[in-house]
């Protein structure tokens, strides 16, 4: 029993990372398919929505604070910086790119958080010691892996041996430099970088919102709500007709329940726990192997076209990133052991998963 106890915050993590490894996946189809991008969001943060509401009535319901209208105006920044406004830049990026490509800039998303945490004084670095010398390099060689994604392709990797694959992979190619040479890879980079600044934005938002309205379940349920409304409104008035609304097929529908009730829902609530168990740290160092199980299923299942670059640019960006995390946790520990009886500061709020 102990060593299950031990063991289950990792197969937590485990089945979160598969979980949103198949969701990009399954998104990525449907939007190559021609979904919409600002339908998905709407119908992903409606059952996201009626998936939360619930578990946050019951379970807060005599501890949940009273909603001011200016918490009420910070949560709806917070959905907009949080759930809908990156949302729709990472559909866009996935989009105009690839499912692993769009990944490596997720997995940035810690190192930019870091970055304008140190601009917003919310976080101090000691260039002196070993934790900040880690801190530092692993977002030095974070921004060069991303750098290395957006300006470097590189020799092709893959090898298809069978003969209609290597056509269909062929004709993949020809799409793929046709796009570029249109700037759709270019204008999907850019979109990826400003989605990820767009919620490395909303972590220190989120980091005071949460002091104010520390009802965590209440919170995310009401920015899935929020979120919902605003992509509701912009689909409505940016889409003509209803054929839009209309979900083909049960690839369309799967993706869109699984995305709302896993993605959102689940994934929430399982990395939350692990938050508590583990602590944050522990939790975001799961992050590279969700961009490790995309890589697979592209050339897997999907026979995308995998190139040095990539890879490079991955294995850089995950690198950096447990260089910041090594320096992060150590400095956690470092606090603790000084002051016991004051809690790491962390941010205490939803989750919104992209």
């Amino acid at each position: 029993m102990g060593c299950w106890k031990d063991w289950k915050p990792i197969f937590v993590m485990l089945a979160v990372s598969v979980a949103y490894a198949m969701l990009n996946t399954m998104i990525k189809k449907v939007i190559d398919e021609g979904m919409n991008r600002l339908v998905i969001i709407t119908y992903r943060q409606l059952a996201a929505t009626l998936f939360m509401a619930p578990v946050a009535y019951f379970s807060e319901r005599k501890t949940r604070p009273k909603l001011t209208s200016e918490i009420f105006v910070s949560l709806f920044f917070s959905a907009i910086l949080g759930a809908s406004l990156t949302q729709y830049l990472f559909f866009l990026g996935l989009q105009y790119t690839s499912a692993t490509f769009s990944c490596a800039f997720l997995t940035r998303k810690i190192t930019r958080a870091h970055v304008l945490s140190i601009c917003d004084r919310l976080e101090i670095v000691n260039p002196k010691s070993r934790e900040g010398i880690a801190k530092v390099l692993g977002t030095i060689i974070c921004f060069t892996g991303a750098m290395l994604l957006t300006l470097y392709r590189g020799i092709l990797l893959t090898n298809l041996s069978d003969s209609s694959q290597q056509n269909e992979s062929k004709e993949q190619v020809i799409h793929l430099m046709t796009a570029r040479n249109r700037g759709k890879w270019m204008l999907g980079t850019l979109a990826l970088f400003a989605g990820t600044f767009s919620w490395s934005s909303w972590f220190l938002l989120q980091a005071k919102v949460s002091k104010k309205y520390p009802a965590l379940y209440s919170s995310t349920a009401l920015i899935f709500f929020l979120s919902f409304l605003q992509a509701a409104a912009l689909s409505f008035s940016t889409q003509r007709g209803l054929s839009n609304w209309v979900l083909k097929g049960k690839l369309e529908i799967g993706t869109v329940l699984f995305s709302g009730l896993v993605g959102s829902g689940f994934g929430f609530l399982a990395m939350s726990w692990c938050v508590a168990k583990r602590g944050p740290v522990f939790t975001a160092a799961f992050s590279p192997l969700i961009q490790i199980l995309v890589a697979g299923i592209d050339v897997t299942i999907l026979h995308e076209q995998l190139h040095l670059g990539i890879v490079l640019g991955s294995v850089l960006v995950i690198a950096g990133l447990y260089f910041l995390l090594w320096g992060k946790s150590k400095e956690v520990h470092g606090v603790n052991a000084v002051k016991p009886s004051e809690e790491n500061e962390e941010i205490q709020g939803p989750i919104p998963a992209v």
